[in-house]
């Protein structure tokens, strides 16, 4: 979903799939309850290291003794554009735009082939659950419903001098994955991603309150290299009173600012579970909708009649983060380690033959 799942703009750019916080977490909700009920659970694991089931490589195997793209030029995609028109597309070409809007094109080859088969997870899944929005497309190339989308000639034209090398290094990643996805008990796991982590991405449960066996919280690598991986969001306290009174009436903050917020709780990634603000309880994500915050990681401090919000990570932190597959593969890792280290017993093999 992919913060599932997106003007087209970079991940450090956009929340959860690029939209704004509040967006994001509406779109993650609606789809998580059109996931197949199907969870897969005592799936061996394929670590970071390297250990695990080998069914991966088979699979890869597979692919590459078929031949190029085959599998993805087979699969019809129908796209309602940002003109309201339908394209028909075939994957191959529908996932090119998807993953030059997704990941900058700058990324290690096997992070963008990690994006490929996660952005190509996804679209099978919105396929199989289409959205009353659109019901005469699969998806939309609109961001707040469904994936990120840029027209190649866009895309081409924003790389400037680096426009052959980043496109034939998406070319490359969509190919090499061709047909391959996700998998959980041989069904397509709801592959969602986000930009960069605080160290550890979040259980699916603890977001979005429903547990899915392959979306569990581990650790992820990337640091201080990531663009805006801190920030800092700066409201004065009148500010912080009238959004929270227009969102929660029936808060109490009278009184001196300083008491407002209190009685944190974090999440098993060390950012904001719950806080209660002015008597009211608000979880990590609905305090990132209302602020504006890049993520749930985040401490609030007041001072001179202004809260300071510290950020730290972009995204709603379940599934892949972005910044952390590139960490991964700058370390050697290739997209299946990536894949089956960020979705817990999860494996990778063809979503279709």
């Amino acid at each position: 979903m992919a913060e599932y799942g997106k003007r087209q703009r970079r991940p450090e750019e956009r929340q959860r799939h690029g939209t704004a916080p509040a967006a994001v977490g509406v779109l993650t909700a609606v789809l998580l309850t059109l996931m197949p009920a199907l969870l897969c659970r005592g799936l061996p694991l394929l670590t970071a290291e390297g250990d695990g089931s080998a069914a991966p490589e088979t699979a890869l195997e597979q692919s590459r003794s078929a031949p190029a793209a085959a599998r993805d030029k087979g699969r019809p995609v129908r796209l309602l554009d940002r003109e309201g028109q339908v394209q028909e597309l075939n994957m191959e070409e529908y996932l090119w735009s998807v993953v030059a809007a997704e990941m900058p094109a700058s990324f290690q080859p096997e992070a963008l082939k990690a994006q490929a088969c996660a952005a190509r997870t996804y679209t099978v899944n919105l396929q199989a659950h289409p959205s009353d929005k659109h019901p005469q497309a699969d998806v939309c190339a609109d961001s707040s419903c469904c994936q990120a989308y840029i027209a190649p000639a866009l895309a081409r034209a924003r790389w400037g001098l680096n426009a052959q090398e980043y496109s034939d290094k998406i070319t490359a990643a969509v190919q090499g994955t061709d047909g391959l996805g996700i998998l959980c008990d041989g069904a397509p796991i709801q592959a969602l991603f986000f930009s960069s982590a605080a160290g550890r991405t979040v259980d699916a449960v603890e977001v979005w309150g429903r547990e899915f066996s392959y979306l569990k919280g581990v650790d992820s690598p990337e640091g201080e290299e990531v663009p805006n991986y801190r920030s800092q969001v700066v409201l004065t306290a009148e500010q912080v009173r009238q959004m929270v009174l227009d969102a929660y009436p029936g808060a109490d903050l009278s009184g001196d600012g300083a008491g407002w917020f209190s009685q944190r709780t974090e999440n098993s990634a060390g950012g904001v579970a719950s806080m209660l603000v002015g008597g009211v309880t608000l979880t990590g994500s609905q305090l990132r909708s209302l602020f504006s915050l890049r993520s749930t990681n985040f401490t609030v401090t007041y001072g001179a009649g202004s809260f300071t919000f510290d950020v730290v990570g972009y995204g709603h932190g379940v599934g892949m983060s972005q910044y952390g597959a590139n960490a991964m593969a700058a370390q050697g890792k290739n997209f299946q380690e990536i894949l089956t280290w960020y979705y817990t017993g999860a494996e990778v093999g063809p979503l279709w033959e």
